[in-house]
């Protein structure tokens, strides 16, 4: 799904995609764990799988990442709220968040995560999620 840079950033932090998540997806280095983490959650939104794979560090990063749904069941990201980014070391740090979805015509669901990252070349990368 394109996104135009004027709309709305998913991420609900930006009044608009293309300076906010927008410009993470072109290339732009994310400040930090939770600017990552909500240019993932755009990512996911805007189907950007190559972005999602691209910040995911290679030794948990799967080799490949399919966002194609089954026909009726295309899923469809209905928000996200971040609970709480705390920097855990000089190069390391924990982002907890609630993600909402809804997949095809079903109930909302909400996905809470606990994620690590890791800052690697000056640059951060989504390392795994806890419990």
């Amino acid at each position: 799904m394109s996104i135009a840079p004027t709309s709305p950033c998913p991420c609900g932090l930006g009044p608009a995609y293309g300076p906010c998540c927008g410009r993470y997806h072109a290339g732009a280095v994310a400040p930090d764990a939770e600017a990552l983490m909500r240019s993932r959650y755009s990512a996911y939104v805007t189907g950007d799988a190559d972005y999602l794979l691209a910040s995911w560090h290679p030794t948990t990063r799967p080799p490949a990442l399919s966002l194609d749904d089954p026909p009726g069941q295309r899923t469809q990201w209905l928000g996200l709220d971040v609970k709480r980014h705390r920097v855990t070391g000089t190069d390391s740090a924990e982002v907890e968040f609630v993600a909402r979805y809804r997949i095809g015509g079903g109930r909302a669901v909400r996905m809470a995560e606990h994620s690590r990252f890791v800052r690697e070349g000056g640059r951060w990368y989504y390392l795994d999620a806890q419990g």
